[in-house]
Parts: C-alpha cells; structure tokens; sequence
C-alpha cells in the first residue's frame, strides 16, 4: 500500500449508512460540490446518464403520500399485516420527511445504444445501472469524507409513476433512489462492519 492509497482505502473502510440526521439542510454549497463529485463517476460510452434533484420541504408531503398509495397497494397485495403495513409506511414517510436534505437520483437513457432486441437492451440498461451505482457511492463517500451523515433509500424504484409526476420530472427520467442527507446526531457510534468473508463472496478460475 502507497501513501497515496491509504486515505482512499481508510475513507471508503469508514464510511457507514448514517440513518440518524440531524440538522440543519446542507447549503447550496455543499449539495452542489457532493453531486459534482457524483457526476465524475464511471459511465458507459462516455454518457452522464444520471440526473440529481433536491427536494425541498414543501414536495416531501405530497411525494410521501403519493408513494406511500402506491406502497400500500404492494404491500396489501403481498397480504402483509395491517399493523406491519402501517410501520412500514409510517417509517417510510418519517425518512422522506424528516431528511435535512433529501436527493433524488435518476437514469436515463442519453448516449445509450439503442437495440432493437430485449436482450442487449437490458444489458445496455445494466450498464446505466451499474454507472449509477458508482455515482451513489462517490456521493457517500464524499459526504462522509466531510463529516456528514447519509443513507441511501431504494424506495423511488417501486414508485417510479409517483415520483415523477409529484416532482414534475420529465418522462424519460428513471427514478432510483433518494439520498438522505444531514449532521450525525450526538449519540451516533458507528457500528463495526464484519470482516469481509472472502472465502464465500470471492472466487478465482
């Protein structure tokens, strides 16, 4: 290991899934610099097909009932509980609402080759996702790197109908996932992380 390296390997070993936020919201500042930093992610065919939005504090309420309809159908279907369809809801709505700052990150298909068969589509959409998933960590990481807290949430994938039409974003943006934003409160302790179990999760041929 360089000298160079062992910054970037201690930052990504440190980073964690800060659920508990406190405030205040970012600054335009900050929220800008985090999602340029976003943006120099890997992407296929030289593309940027990612899209960030905030969300201010006037959508949120409207943007979680809209999901939270949507959500509940699911969950009503999957035959879930009553009392576990309201937990889950009532949890979903506090991290949408109470984020100090809240992201929205998105595809789309911009520079992507268009196959006429399903098979290399997917393929090619894969690569987007992939694209996008690089972008969301460089976003983590970076907020970590500066102190902040940060979650992501997957929710935006099962309601992408919903989000777009409550944030008004053009038809051709794929919703993916939200980040939540905000200072780690006082009593954050970070968890340990277990050791990586190479034994299961790597192989070689």
């Amino acid at each position: 290991m360089t000298d160079q390296s062992r910054p970037i390997e201690d930052a990504i070993r440190a980073r964690r899934s800060v659920r508990g936020l406190d405030g205040p919201p970012l600054s335009a500042e900050e929220v800008e610099a985090l999602v340029a930093l976003a943006l120099t992610a890997p992407a296929p065919h030289h593309t940027r097909p990612w899209r960030f939005v905030e969300i201010g504090p006037t959508r949120r309420e409207t943007l979680a009932d809209a999901m939270g309809a949507a959500w509940r159908r699911d969950l009503e279907d999957d035959a879930q509980p009553s009392k576990a369809v309201e937990r889950a809801l009532d949890r979903s709505r506090a991290r949408i609402t109470g984020a100090p700052t809240l992201l929205l990150g998105c595809l789309v298909a911009d520079g992507l080759k268009r196959y006429t068969d399903e098979r290399r589509w997917r393929a090619e959409w894969g690569l987007a996702q992939h694209s996008f998933g690089a972008a969301l960590q460089n976003l983590l990481l970076a907020a970590s790197a500066r102190g902040l807290g940060a979650y992501w949430i997957s929710a935006p994938l099962y309601a992408p109908d919903e989000v777009r039409a409550t944030l008004d974003l053009d038809a051709t943006w794929e919703p993916q996932a939200f980040v939540a934003l905000g200072h780690p409160r006082d009593d954050y302790r970070p968890f340990d992380r277990p050791t990586p179990d190479l034994g299961t999760e790597f192989t070689r041929r």
